[in-house]
């Protein structure tokens, strides 16, 4: 589910990544003399920070083969896994356009400080993740895993519980000023859905539940949440606690399909790595050809919802409107998951591309939410 709340590219088109770390060195002139003649010292290029285009082998291909090869900089980026954070910008800022429909107030500072203990709280599920993979041999060969570049399953646990702990010190701050206990309550519910699906004696991920999990926690728990987090006393309109209502619970399933796409199509190329450890993962189960119809079938159920809820009025149609127009990311998707579903080297890449739509859905029923409360101002 790490797969959780790293920058995201928001481009409709296809990624064109620079090309992987060269294996050749160059030289170049040091500017310190020995012996009367000037030194001349190898040097390696910078650490691509993107993948390939879907065509060419990309750095993260490298990795399951010729690991050694790879720079320890592009190790380190590939163990951020930044991209992932943007499950924690979309649940937040999806429920605060919620919020902001209903009342017509922003909360900046809150937003901002539940924002730093979101990605804290995904930071410690990233690093944890790592560690209970170790411990399962799951990781055992995975370079860009933390444990393995630091060399310390002890220090990368200290290093997630800090996180965790952290993070939760927002989560509280933001509790206290929003006096909403559904807040704190649904946010608990997240962060337990995270721990049950990775961490002993639980590990229901290796039972292939981390899919239905990953939809509740950052779906209907997580933007659900931080919905209310956006309570007070000071309303000007006197409520001091927010309705539920079905503008957010539409929202909310939305942003969970769309982040439950991310950890499923994560699989892809892990499937011999899962199986030799028992980790029965949906793909483990079903195969890749299964997989490719599956993320068909979820890119297909979106836009459906999407549809029905604007019909219905649970959502604006400035939401309607703005998410249709992320509709070629999605066809991108689809077909990118239907022609390498069997190419190790190439789906690693899918994910990447559900990262993309996820951000950009998620803006756009952020932004289209917005628009709707400045549409009945005027």
């Amino acid at each position: 589910m790490a797969t959780a709340l790293r920058s995201v590219p928001l481009l409709l088109s296809n990624p064109s990544p620079p090309p992987p770390p060269s294996l050749s060195r160059r030289t170049t002139t040091h500017p310190l003399r020995k012996g009367g003649k000037w030194a001349v010292t190898a040097r390696k290029p910078w650490p691509p920070l993107w993948p390939r285009s879907s065509s060419q082998p990309t750095p993260e291909v490298a990795l399951e083969g010729d690991a050694d090869k790879i720079s320890r900089a592009t190790l380190l980026w590939r163990a951020a896994k930044l991209p992932i954070y943007s499950v924690a910008l979309v649940p937040l800022t999806v429920g605060s356009a919620a919020a902001y429909l209903q009342t017509g107030i922003f909360f900046a500072k809150r937003y901002f400080v539940l924002l730093s203990a979101s990605m804290l709280v995904i930071t410690w599920l990233n690093l944890s993740n790592d560690v209970y993979d170790f411990d399962t041999g799951a990781d055992r060969h995975k370079k860009e895993s933390v444990v393995n570049i630091i060399g310390s399953r002890t220090v990368t646990q200290y290093a997630a519980n800090i996180s965790l702990v952290l993070g939760f010190m927002g989560l509280i701050w933001a509790f206290t000023e929003a006096g909403d206990i559904r807040f704190i309550l649904l946010v608990a519910y997240a962060i337990a859905c995270g721990y049950v699906y990775q961490c002993p004696p639980f590990r229901l991920s290796y039972q292939g539940l981390g899919e239905p999990l990953c939809f509740a926690a950052f779906g209907p728990f997580a933007t659900t949440a931080f919905y209310f987090a956006n309570s007070s006393k000071y309303l000007t309109s006197g409520i001091s606690h927010l309705p539920l209502t079905g503008t957010v619970l539409s929202a909310s399933v939305l942003v969970g399909l769309t982040t439950t796409l991310i950890l499923f199509c994560s699989h892809f190329h892990q499937i011999d790595g899962d199986r030799a450890v028992g980790k029965m993962s949906p793909l483990v189960r079903i195969g890749t050809r299964a997989g490719s119809k599956v993320v068909r079938f979820g890119i297909i159920s979106l836009y459906f919802l999407l549809l029905a809820f604007g019909s219905c009025k649970a959502l604006p149609l400035t939401c309607l409107f703005l998410c249709a127009l992320t509709l070629p990311m999605g066809k991108i998707v689809v077909d990118y998951v239907k022609e390498n579903h069997n190419d190790n080297g190439k789906i690693f890449m899918a994910k990447y591309y559900c990262v993309r739509l996820h951000a950009l859905f998620g803006m756009a029923l952020a932004l289209g939410l917005w628009l709707a409360r400045a549409g009945n101002k005027a």
